[in-house]
């Protein structure tokens, strides 16, 4: 009766969301002619460049101006974190290995041979392993956003959804930039591009860089080493060549790099106390007691190149080519413990540092695609894909320490055929459906290890991903549609457990099958967008990560089943030609389901799970996912006054709401958080240079309050926390060249 229930309620939601919004989205408002209003946003999601009104899903898209001013202060692809509807995002490991949730379905495992079910495509190229997936982001033209599973054109490990990343392309057109900043804590950032036609109509190019750094401001106060860690001295680049010979062939080439080096992520020990949530006496932003002098130190180095090649054939056809390769390597080292054994702060049992290595990450990936022209009623495109990666993992203890190295190589081999079809009914129904086979291989071999753990293991299932949708043109301004859709996580290995004398632990493949209904609207005679869904998704054994406890184990489990329901909403407002303003607000409840589900719950805190056989593990049956926020509420504004000279003086300002956030799978009194906000403003302006080039000056705050928040928790040992970037000021340039 339990799903039945949270059907019925799913459904009361959805029904009183979408007919509310309904209502909202079609006031009458008088319009003059010539008015502006906003800008149609074209994305990719359907592999198609469509209007994002007639796209039968939910999708949110940010264009590189929306992100410049998360990123101008030496953030990193996290700062999409609680600022777009049913989407967060989190790391134990500093500037790499970003964890995504979508809808409140992603994976919380911190080993660098994670999979999860949100999916990070950059460029057309999916980046399949974590260290891929935190890639910079810069000269950025789009990224898009797709909730629900998007198995059938994007392929296995996306039951949660799609984030992808497009950069700005070259063309004929002579244009770039170059941007400035200076901040506190020693932040500079310096972001560049520029490019233009090689050979007139034939053969155009651009390159992009970046340069992130900020110095080290944490003081380790037990070694006694003032500005120990905290910093980051980080260096990206890309290069593109466009070829375009002539009306039936294209070819786009592609090569990018990234150089890291500086702190991994800051635990601090205890700063929970027992029974309380709230950061205590123990932390201090600008202060650690760790007795190592390593200092928590992070590098890694990737490089990666792809040719995006298309043949434009009779009848309006394109078949497409696609092909990628990745390249990784690093390490990071951390300080688990947090503290010390002297003086803390408070109890810390034993000590505990682990250095996490990957090293030579290869990543080949092909895909073929025929389509259809689009101008036809009937629209279809077929393909088949490859992925082939590789990589070793290698753990230890510094100094020959506990853990004993350990290396174990990952494998992974898949290939997969899908087609698409969307047939335009009448003038105002468009359905569409689409299909996709899937075969996924894992192994692991263990290299090195002290305990002779086996193997070698494999894994390996054959599944089929498909998607059903309605789209229904209700007005000029407003449409309905609906969707189903199947998705799945292939099987997973996770070897980290061979260092500590365990041995490989194995979880199923899990499936979705997720159900939304939404509108689309643009009120105010184009001066408005609001765009609404809400849904119900389950997920058949559903691939979760027990995560830390009294044990310090790090396994994979399967639970029976999870469930999600919820709604979201994007909406934009030009209120007036001088003010923008966007609002975001989603509501996500989750759901585990399976009452022989046990897991280790942490050595010092305050346990609310029952423990019904008392064997020290708690029941977890109808606990919320973890690192799944229960609403996220997100809010920009832009106002500028216009300046004699044809300039402008503007402020601009964005604020995220994040609602009750638990952090592991059990629950407890101080594991989770709730309230967690922040804010953002810039006030600065914008005209031209005496060569008519246009410029813009601005000072800024990043975390301008200087929040505080619990970001996540280490719990096998003490109370153990992490959390947000502190507080960033400074002034920013940036000049166009075109």
């Amino acid at each position: 009766m339990k799903t039945t229930k949270l059907a019925q309620k799913s459904l009361l939601w959805a029904g009183a969301s979408v007919a509310a919004l309904t209502l909202a989205a079609t006031p009458s408002f008088a319009q003059d002619n010539g008015a502006a209003t906003l800008d149609v946003i074209t994305v990719t999601t359907n592999r198609r460049e469509e209007n994002i009104q007639d796209v039968a899903n939910s999708v949110t898209a940010q264009s590189g101006e929306d992100l410049a001013p998360y990123t101008e202060g030496g953030a990193d692809i996290l700062t999409l974190a609680a600022r777009i509807p049913s989407v967060y995002a989190e790391s134990s490991n500093g500037r790499v290995a970003p964890r995504f949730y979508i809808r409140g379905l992603g994976n919380t495992d911190f080993d660098l041979a994670a999979s999860q079910p949100v999916s990070i495509i950059m460029d057309d190229i999916v980046q399949e392993n974590v260290i891929l997936k935190s890639f910079p982001l810069f000269d950025v033209q789009q990224v898009e956003i797709a909730r629900g599973p998007q198995g059938t054109l994007f392929g296995r490990n996306t039951t949660a959804g799609t984030i992808k990343f497009d950069s700005v392309r070259p063309s004929q057109e002579t244009d770039g930039f170059m941007s400035l900043t200076l901040g506190s804590l020693g932040t500079v950032n310096l972001e560049s591009a520029i490019g233009g036609a090689l050979i007139e109509d034939v053969l155009s190019a651009r390159i992009s860089l970046l340069s992130q750094n900020r110095d080290d401001w944490i003081d380790n106060a037990f070694t006694g080493e003032n500005d120990a860690m905290g910093g980051h001295n980080e260096w990206a680049g890309r290069a593109q060549l466009l070829y375009t010979p002539n009306d039936s062939f294209d070819a786009l080439f592609n090569v990018h790099a990234r150089s890291l080096t500086g702190t991994a992520a800051i635990f601090r020990a205890n700063i929970l106390t027992p029974g309380s949530n709230d950061l205590n006496a123990n932390f201090d932003r600008g202060e650690v007691y760790y007795d190592s002098t390593f200092n928590n130190p992070q590098n890694y180095d990737s490089w990666g190149t792809s040719a995006n090649m298309n043949f434009y054939l009779d009848g309006g056809m394109t078949f497409t080519s696609i092909t990628g390769y990745e390249n990784a390597e690093g390490r990071s080292l951390g300080d688990i413990d947090g503290g010390n054994l002297v003086n803390g702060p408070g109890f810390i049992p034993f000590p505990s540092e682990t250095q996490d290595g990957l090293d030579d990450l290869d990543q080949f990936t092909q895909e073929f695609r025929l389509a259809s022209s689009d101008e036809l009623d009937t629209t279809w495109q077929i393909g088949a894909y490859y992925f082939d990666g590789a990589f070793d993992i290698t753990t230890l203890g510094p100094n020959g320490g506990f853990p004993p190295p350990t290396t174990v190589r990952h494998e992974n081999e898949l290939w997969a055929v899908f087609g698409q079809v969307s047939h335009q009914v009448n003038e105002r129904l468009n359905l569409s459906g689409g299909v996709r086979y899937t075969s996924d291989e894992k192994s692991l071999e263990v290299i090195q290890a002290v305990w002779p753990a086996g193997g070698p293991y494999s894994v390996s299932d054959e599944e089929v991903s498909w998607d059903l949708s309605a789209y229904y043109d209700y007005s000029d301004e407003t449409a309905f549609f609906a969707r189903v859709a199947r998705g799945f996580r292939g099987p997973s290995i996770q070897g980290r457990d061979v260092a500590f004398f365990g041995t490989p632990s194995i979880a199923d493949s899990e499936t979705s099958i997720s159900y939304e209904a939404g509108i689309k609207s643009e009120p105010m005679g184009g001066r408005a967008r609001i765009n609404a869904t809400a849904f119900y998704y389950t997920v058949s054994d559903l691939q979760l990560s027990a995560v830390g406890g009294g044990g310090n184990l790090v396994q994979l489990v399967n639970a029976d089943e999870g469930v999600g329901y919820g709604f979201e909403v994007d909406s934009e407002f030009l209120v007036s030609e001088n003010l923008l303003i966007t609002a975001g607000f989603s509501w996500n409840e989750t759901e585990l389901q399976d009452d022989t589900l046990e897991v280790g719950v942490c050595a010092q805190c305050t346990v609310t799970d029952p423990d019904a056989d008392n064997d020290g593990f708690a029941e977890v049956d109808g606990n919320p996912f973890p690192q799944a926020p229960d609403y996220i509420v997100s809010l920009t504004a832009r106002y500028s006054i216009p300046a004699d000279n044809g300039g402008e003086w503007f402020v601009y300002t964005d604020w995220f709401y994040q609602g009750r956030t638990n952090l592991f799978l059990y629950e407890s009194e101080e594991f989770y958080s709730e309230g967690n906000f922040e804010g953002g403003l810039r006030v600065g302006y914008a005209g031209s240079l005496p060569n008519g080039r246009a410029f813009e000056a601005a000072v800024f705050s990043r975390n301008i309050t200087g929040e505080e928040n619990l970001v996540g928790g280490i719990d096998f040992n003490n109370n153990t926390g992490f959390v947000n970037e502190p507080s960033v000021w400074g002034v920013s340039f940036r000049a166009d060249f075109n």
